[in-house]
């Protein structure tokens, strides 16, 4: 029986009654016992009415888990470039956070969860790359409505960690023969393969005969890059040799494959073996990228032509090789004061690698 104009009861559950702007009668349940709480309801829908609003009605949002989320995300994200390295994120969000409501995201819990990587001693772009999922996730799950907006910005409120990217570790020619001479049987062409296009791991094992390599016209073809961009890769003769020394099987497409006809996903052992056994510290497989760029950069190639190479989008990633070349640096100058003031460069070329000798010396 109803208390007030407007306001009447379903069971337990109060529901308010009003006209909405087209003057049809809208019926909408306070979703609560209390009369007061439907009252304050059904005055700021006349409220909203007045001032010329349609009323929308909150929706009320289960309180579903954060393993509920990962399970609908996963089947979305199948369609991304980049789901291969971000189901590994996610898998280890669902180990941390699996059985949590969504509405328990909080900034100390997140933050806590940075916590760990760091006191692992994991890089802050790890924490960081985990962290953009799990923004990215939570924003998905705004968007599904399994989750109130609220709780979104709470996250959001979670700064990413400074990260170093001025790391730039590589091998000398030296260490590059050293290392391709320990590798095992199955890694010594990847390591080839990587020291002479600068590619990426993931772009060097995902390789295939027919889809990506052209052995007449000496190019790799890589349609679909991080960046997801084509870009060309030249074969030069080392590689072309390199290449045309594995054997192609039948029961695979894929260049390098393992005993039973697969492609492999992992190298990180037997690539840290082989750094051991060459006596070479602190380096990781990517760093054969740095390796690639930098030798380019000290045979005098251009940075816009290193650049595309590598398949940086913006050449600042590239810029990081710049001090590899300060006689290029020297040289350029030294030609804008031969144009303007008529002096000769000679000198001050012969001067500049005589003091680089020196230095090196």
């Amino acid at each position: 029986m109803a208390k007030a104009k407007g306001i009447y009861k379903r069971g337990n559950i109060y529901w308010i009654r009003y006209a909405g702007l087209d003057g049809k009668i809208r019926f909408e349940s306070g979703n609560s016992t209390s009369f007061r709480d439907a009252q304050d309801m059904l005055i700021q829908r006349k409220k909203e009415i007045m001032e010329g609003k349609e009323p929308i009605p909150v929706k009320r949002i289960a309180n579903h888990s954060f393993n509920e989320l990962a399970d609908h995300y996963i089947t979305w994200a199948e369609r991304q470039r980049a789901f291969d390295r971000k189901k590994y994120f996610i898998q280890d969000l669902i180990n941390t956070f699996g059985n949590c409501p969504l509405r328990r995201f909080s900034p100390m819990l997140i933050e806590e969860y940075q916590t760990k990587f760091i006191t692992n001693g994991k890089a802050p772009a790890t924490a960081n790359r985990h962290l953009a999922t799990l923004k990215h996730m939570m924003t998905k799950a705004v968007e599904w409505e399994m989750v109130e907006e609220e709780v979104l910005k709470k996250v959001r409120k979670v700064k990413f960690l400074h990260e170093n990217n001025r790391r730039l570790r590589y091998l000398s020619k030296e260490e590059c023969q050293s290392l391709i001479n320990v590798c095992s049987p199955h890694l010594r062409p990847i390591v080839i393969t990587a020291l002479n296009t600068g590619m990426r791991k993931e772009e060097i094992l995902s390789l295939e005969w027919e889809k990506h390599i052209d052995l007449k016209h000496g190019f790799i073809l890589l349609d679909v890059t991080k960046n997801g961009e084509r870009r060309e890769i030249p074969i030069n003769q080392t590689l072309k040799d390199t290449l045309q020394r594995i054997p192609r099987r039948l029961d695979s497409t894929y260049v390098f494959i393992d005993d039973n006809g697969k492609r492999y996903k992992y190298v990180n052992r037997s690539f840290k073996t082989g750094c051991r056994r060459a006596g070479i510290k602190d380096f990781r497989f990517h760093d054969l990228r740095h390796t690639f760029a930098s030798h380019l950069v000290m045979a005098g190639v251009d940075l816009t032509t290193i650049s595309r190479l590598l398949g940086h989008k913006d050449i600042k990633m590239t810029l990081r090789y710049s001090h590899l070349a300060p006689s290029h640096m020297v040289k350029a100058v030294d030609i804008l004061d031969s144009a303007i003031n008529g002096k000769p460069t000679i000198q001050k070329l012969y001067n500049f690698a005589k003091k680089e000798v020196i230095v090196n010396a």
